[in-house]
């Protein structure tokens, strides 16, 4: 077997009791917050008999123990069964299949706008370290790494959409018409551009200043210094020497910052009406919708930890110092 499957098989492993170990974490947690889904049907109705009220709960399980329910919840996922959502009357798969793509597209977006960006800006400032470029970028970095996703979001409806009237302010695609390829392709990414530029500023401007940071320190090292004595160009010093070692701690960060963009796409999709996850699970919150809100949940962690198993294997083709066993 091939060393980098046997590595890839044994990560896999290792993740199935990381990603059972936050399931039970999050079941537990929500356990602590106050109502459920029959309090939100009953105050709906305006009210109802203790009656109907206990038929509700044995209905959604809610009778039984803590522990015998956490039971039942382990056993339905290791079957891929993550329940019913009484808001949306459909099961918890379909919601998340449904809203998937939508956030999939608006984060692989924002990550590849964000992490080229930021390369590109910090190695300009790395290479006019102090100059009047380096400056500009560096504070406009700090400014937005600084000002919160969702200000940014309601700025940026307020002036391109209601001030100009540039670009839609909500939703995926326009509502009413009935496009098909390259209209809807173009209608679509219109409707990107504003949700997309609020959730990759603030990672832009962390790229960007790791970038930096990174490219000065690498800059430092012994065998830079070699080069030069040798006569390397500095621009094949800059883009083959240097900028090679100084994307580790880059590809690191985009595995961590998964995690946070997960959230930040909360905010996001629910700022600019985003057909998402990220909205439906701000939905989920609000309505007790515990069985979708748990499935969003666990999705959510374990693309964290695939996500985390591709850096590491970017890492090895990175740096051959590096190996996979």
């Amino acid at each position: 077997m091939p060393r980098v499957l046997r590595y890839t098989l044994r990560r896999l492993a290792q993740a199935i009791p990381i990603v059972l170990g936050i399931a039970v974490f999050n079941f537990l947690l929500l356990q602590l917050a106050p109502g459920d889904a029959v309090d939100v049907l009953v105050g709906e109705a305006g009210g109802a008999t203790p009656e109907y009220i206990a038929a509700l709960k044995t209905r959604f399980g809610l009778d039984q123990p803590v522990p015998v329910q956490l039971g039942h919840y382990l056993w339905n996922v290791a079957r891929l069964d993550l329940g019913y959502s009484f808001r949306h009357n459909q099961t918890v798969v379909q919601l998340i299949l449904s809203r998937l793509p939508a956030t999939l597209l608006l984060m692989v977006t924002a990550i590849i706008v964000a992490f080229a960006s930021g390369i590109f800006l910090g190695v300009a400032a790395a290479r006019r370290v102090n100059r009047p470029l380096d400056t500009i970028i560096s504070v406009g970095a700090l400014l937005a790494y600084a000002t919160p996703i969702f200000w940014i979001g309601l700025m940026m409806i307020l002036l391109f959409s209601v001030h100009l009237g540039w670009l839609p302010s909500t939703g995926l695609r326009t509502l009413g018409t009935d496009l098909g390829g390259i209209d809807l392709v173009l209608d679509v990414a219109r409707h990107m551009i504003l949700p997309t530029a609020a959730l990759a500023l603030f990672y832009l401007a962390l790229y960007t200043r790791l970038m930096r940071a990174s490219m000065l320190e690498v800059y430092g090292l012994d065998f830079i210094t070699t080069a030069r004595a040798k006569g390397v160009p500095e621009r094949t010093v800059a883009y083959r020497h240097v900028l090679r070692n100084a994307l580790l701690p880059m590809v690191t960060m985009l595995g961590l910052q998964v995690g946070s963009m997960l959230g930040g796409s909360v905010l996001v999709e629910t700022v600019f009406g985003w057909p998402g996850l990220g909205r439906l699970a701000f939905e989920a919150v609000f309505q007790r919708d515990h069985n979708l809100l748990l499935g969003i949940l666990l999705l959510s962690s374990g693309l964290v930890v695939m996500v985390n198993i591709v850096v590491d294997l970017l890492y090895a083709v990175l740096d051959p110092r590096i190996e996979v066993v």
